[in-house]
Order: C-alpha cells, then structure tokens, then sequence
C-alpha cells in the first residue's frame, strides 16, 4: 500500500511533465504513436475485455464526453496523469494496473523535448 501511495505521489509530480512533454512510443511494427494513441488504445482493449461501453466508462470514470472523444479519436496530443487516474478508476483499477502493458514499457518510449 505505502509503495503504491508512493509511486502515485512520483507519478503526480510527473503530471506537468508529461502534459509539457512530447512522448513518442514505438509499436512492435516499428509505427509511432503517441502516449495518447497507447491509452486510447488500452481503452479499447479494457472496454472490450470488461464488457464495458464507452459511456459507462465516461460516468464511472467522471470524464466529459467530448473530453473522451478527443482521446479516443486521436485528436489529442497529450493525455494528463490526472485523465489515466481518472481511467484507471473507471474500470476499477490502479493506475500501475492500467499502465501495466507492454506498449507503456520504458523501452518503447523516446523523449522528444
């Protein structure tokens, strides 16, 4: 427990980092995409592997629906910590479980500043 309240205090002071920095992540197929297409990506698959619509996820997750719609169609460029919380907790999980998929894996990324 004190490890986890720990690693989300370091990932809540990473929050203006990660909005101000440019990430970009490299599929298997060697395509970029950005931390934004990973999430919107990892959302797909945990809607469908929960049975979940979209809309529930938006009522259980608090976040607006054009906000989500921006994500998931790719037109934002950058996703907040606080937006992956704010998932996480919509599906009933942990922000290290949500992130825990080989296309966050530290290799995978490259910091574009």
């Amino acid at each position: 427990m004190f490890r986890e309240v720990s690693i989300l205090i370091l990932f809540m002071e990473l929050d203006i980092i990660f909005m101000k920095v440019f990430f970009r992540m490299y599929s298997f197929g060697g395509v970029e995409v950005t931390v934004n297409d990973a999430v919107a990506k990892r959302v797909v698959n945990l809607l469908t592997e929960k049975n979940m619509t979209q809309y529930r996820l938006e009522q259980t997750s608090g976040i607006q629906h054009g906000h989500m719609q921006w994500i998931m169609s790719g037109k934002s460029k950058t996703v907040t910590l606080s937006t992956v919380m704010m998932l996480a907790n919509g599906f009933g999980m942990t922000v290290l479980e949500f992130l825990d998929d080989d296309m966050f894996l530290y290799e995978n990324l490259e910091v574009e500043q």
